[in-house]
Order: structure tokens, then sequence, then C-alpha cells
């Protein structure tokens, strides 16, 4: 019975490591050559036109845009990719910041 119990149990260990579970991530991107307050609508909507983006926010103010995306579906490069093809270059914020540091 136990060794039963020990066989059923790596069974569904082994079947547990090959699954991936999607997570949501929320990441900010410095968003570039946004000079007018109509140009967040065009970055908004390359963004959610990504596959598995969830949300996103786009700041005139701030030159950047907040967007919550389904990891599983879509990468940080996928979002940069969208917003450089639309006209507007982006980095992840932490590396703007990193820049300036410098």
């Amino acid at each position: 019975m136990k060794i039963r119990t020990l066989v059923g149990t790596l069974v569904l260990s082994v079947a547990s490591i090959g699954t991936t579970s999607a997570a949501q991530q929320t990441v900010t991107l410095a968003v570039d050559n946004m000079t007018c307050s109509t140009c967040p609508y065009t970055v908004k909507k390359s963004l959610g036109q990504v596959p598995g983006v969830k949300e996103v926010t786009a700041s005139f103010e701030g030159k950047s845009a907040t967007v919550t995306f389904e990891d599983t579906e879509t990468s940080v490069a996928d979002l940069i990719a969208a917003t450089t093809n639309a006209g507007y270059p982006s980095r992840l914020a932490t590396e703007k910041a990193e820049e300036q540091a410098q």
C-alpha cells in the first residue's frame, strides 16, 4: 500500500513539473517620442492589440505606459516591439532610471 501511494505521488509530481500556469505581470515602460497629449492614445492602442494584454494606461506627462499582461501569451519584448512599430520606442522604466543615474 505504501509503495502504491509513493508511486502515485511521484507520478503526480512529475506531471506537475511540465505544467506552466499563466501569471499576470504588470510593467511600466518609458516611452519616447510622445510629443503631444494625443500620443498616449496611439501607444495604448498599439499595446492593446498585443495578445495577452489585459490592461493599459498611458501617460503623456510621465512619458510612460503601464501594461498588465499574461506572461504565457506575450512578453516585455513584444510590448516594446508594439510601441516601437507604432513610432514610440520604449524600454522598461527601470532601464531608463539606470541610464539617467549614469
